[in-house]
């Protein structure tokens, strides 16, 4: 099952951390913003179920679509200039998979979004980026991650969260509100 959500394109978001400072000169950056607070709500349903407080993603519920290297645009940056004017704050729709994923320290859904593939290939980029489409809600820290890892375990054994691969979106039902 997925459900259809409708976000906006932002390139070039605002740097948060050092890290995001630091890497502003090479690195190019696209994202689809939610305007919701989906990571907040999933992220209350787990400390709720698991007692497993999660850190929230510093730009809010948000999928990255393109992070990549200037390296990585096989026809050159120019391409990214050239999208950018054309997708910047353009609204696009994507799917979520409601089911939580975790490794033990990161916590997301899964996303599929057509539109966001067909842009990073009009970029010269691969159509899927290396981590594939996901929103993060949130990480467990130093001080959670043993019980983190411990919840994933249980869910495994359990069968609490499926662990089968990621199916085609063609094979999934999709679920549209209206009005919400």
């Amino acid at each position: 099952m997925l459900i259809k959500v409708k976000g906006k394109i932002q390139f070039e978001p605002e740097d948060k951390t050092r890290k995001h400072k630091s890497q502003a000169s090479w690195k190019r950056i696209a994202m689809i913003l939610t305007n919701d607070d989906l990571a907040d709500y999933y992220s209350w349903f787990i400390k709720r179920r698991f007692n497993l407080e999660l850190n929230k993603p510093l730009r809010g519920s948000h999928v990255s679509f393109i992070n990549d290297s200037e390296r990585d645009f096989k026809e050159g940056v120019h391409l990214w200039n050239e999208g950018k004017k054309l997708f910047d704050g353009a609204e696009i729709d994507f799917y979520i998979d409601p089911e939580p994923r975790t490794n033990g320290e990161h916590w997301w859904l899964r996303v599929y979004c057509p539109d966001s593939e067909m842009i990073r290939a009009s970029m010269g980029l691969s159509p899927t980026p290396y981590f594939t489409l996901h929103l993060t809600l949130g990480y467990a820290n130093s001080r959670w991650i043993d019980h983190s890892n411990y919840i994933l375990e249980i869910c495994k054994r359990h069968e609490i969260i499926s662990s089968e691969p990621r199916k085609p979106m063609s094979e999934h039902e999709i679920f549209e509100f209206e009005n919400c």
